[in-house]
């Protein structure tokens, strides 16, 4: 089982952001490799504490791993900071210690400074789902129109920074001379300018693309909630990362069932013959459609529950049920020979109301339905 990143970064759940930076920063100057060379135990141990901080350090993401866990960030290529290589981390992260004698990650002990690596921005779509696919979970190939590098774009080396991607600067204070280093404006921080590009290549050497992306989307998602798919964003310059597919839920409205978290509620109107004399009848679910009984003389109001036919909770935390809500339909109108029957039955002590004590009242099956 994967760590909680509560544990690996060694905070309480109710850490506060400035909290959560001071957490991160400090495991990372204990695991960092510059520190620890040739030690792959550090090193895993670096890149669990920047996974841990990329999620908990961004509000949304933090809000879906308190109320999910790992799983609201897997299935099938969608990830926080799951896979993150050191490139990914010195981009991402590489300002968490300001100015305080490391160079952006660069080295501990004068190891240098290291290159920055531009990400390409995100990209973000909208993908609708039907209440089958978010039960069972589906593979989605959606065409995705995004920036990738020319082919035939050159780049050398940036004459401001030569290559550093940092311009660094003295001052003269009161307190004596200070260094600060900021990115270069000249190429970004990359470190890079562009040498030659194609004609079909735009300013930063990079051309617009439709591409088929293939998305797997676990089962139990929700409507609104967000999934990524790395490096499938638009692309950087020169030696920059790509960005990332950010794919919104959207769940589609069924016609007969209506979700509550993982249960489902189908409403099911049956006649006074039917309820007088009992049925079989056909109902649709998320995984087809099931035959149900129905005992004679049930009452307007039966919640019958069919466990296991909701939808499976994205934690792995079993499947939600379907609640079939019984509602006995009154005709509106009658023909004589109809209205004679009802008029004669009117009379019929076996047709006048008289509820045993074991048929509830509405509030008690409401509050059975959602305990």
């Amino acid at each position: 089982m994967k760590e909680d990143f509560y544990n690996i970064l060694g905070i309480s759940k109710g850490a506060t952001a400035a909290e959560i930076k001071k957490a991160y920063r400090k495991k990372a100057i204990e695991y960092h490799p510059d520190k620890n060379p040739g030690d792959k135990a550090a090193e895993e141990k670096f890149k669990k504490a920047a996974e841990a901080y990329e999620i908990l350090s961004d509000p949304d993401k933090k809000a879906r791993y308190d109320q999910y866990g790992h799983q609201a960030f897997e299935g099938g290529g969608f990830g926080g900071g799951g896979g993150m290589n050191m490139d990914d981390i010195f981009s991402q992260f590489g300002d968490i210690f300001g100015n305080g004698g490391f160079s952006g990650f660069g080295g501990f002990g004068g190891g240098g400074s290291r290159q920055r690596r531009v990400k390409g921005s995100d990209l973000r779509i909208r993908v609708k789902l039907t209440l089958e696919e978010i039960a069972n979970g589906v593979e989605k190939k959606i065409k995705v129109k995004r920036k990738i590098q020319a082919s035939g774009t050159t780049y050398k080396t940036c004459s401001t920074c030569n290559g550093s991607g940092q311009v660094t600067r003295i001052t003269n204070t009161i307190l004596g001379r200070m260094q600060t280093s900021s990115p270069c404006t000249a190429c970004g921080g990359s470190g890079q300018m562009i040498d030659h590009k194609p004609a079909d290549a735009d300013a930063q050497g990079l051309k617009a693309i439709e591409e088929t992306v293939s998305i797997k989307i676990p089962a139990g998602v929700e409507d609104g909630m967000q999934l990524k798919v790395s490096g499938k964003g638009n692309e950087a310059p020169g030696n920059g990362i790509a960005g990332d597919l950010i794919v919104a839920i959207e769940e589609q409205e069924h016609p007969e069932l209506q979700r509550e978290g993982n249960n489902l509620h189908y409403d099911l109107y049956i006649s006074f013959s039917e309820a007088a004399l009992g049925a079989s009848r056909e109902i649709d679910t998320v995984s087809g459609k099931v035959r149900i009984k129905i005992e004679e003389g049930v009452q307007s109001g039966k919640i019958l529950r069919l466990r296991g036919k909701g939808i499976p909770s994205i934690n792995g935390y079993g499947t939600g049920d379907l609640l079939v809500h019984v509602n006995v339909w009154t005709p509106k109108t009658l023909n004589k020979e109809q209205r004679e029957f009802f008029e004669k039955m009117a009379k019929d002590d076996h047709f006048r109301p008289n509820p045993e004590s074991g048929d509830k009242s509405f509030f008690e099956k409401v509050k059975d339905m959602f305990s």
